[in-house]
């Protein structure tokens, strides 16, 4: 599977997961787990003191529920636009994790290919969002 192939599949598998991510949000809301206390950081601020495996999933947990929080505008696209900017984030995040504590060489790599591409796309969400306010 070539990666253009692999990005399209990608996107096709996400209109249905957030679909069920927006009607299921609030049962999700009441029923979460309390979370590790170094998720309670700010989601920029996350992964930066963070060294290990547990810490990236407390980052990826506390996107998680920054998103579970995220009021829902009631316009599709907006909303899209919104959670998946939250997302994309959260890819940063983990990939400077990466590339601060990780130990191989192919996967630094391929994180600083994440993070080029991801703030790209967040720029274009930010550029759309700023039109349709």
């Amino acid at each position: 599977m070539n990666f253009k192939t692999l990005d399209r599949f990608k996107a096709i598998s996400l209109v249905p997961l957030t679909a069920l991510w927006l009607a299921s949000a609030p049962a999700q809301a009441q029923t979460a787990p309390a979370m590790a206390p170094s998720a309670s950081m700010p989601m920029g601020q996350m992964h930066k003191g963070a060294t290990g495996p547990q810490d990236m999933k407390a980052s990826m947990m506390m996107g998680m529920g920054d998103m579970q929080k995220m009021q829902a505008s009631g316009d599709i696209d907006k909303d899209f636009a919104m959670m998946m900017k939250m997302h994309h984030q959260q890819a940063l995040n983990m990939a400077e994790m990466e590339i601060a504590h990780g130990k191989s060489a192919e996967m630094k790599a391929m994180a600083k290919k994440i993070i080029a591409a991801q703030k790209k796309e967040i720029a274009q969400f930010d550029q759309w969002l700023a039109k349709h306010k």
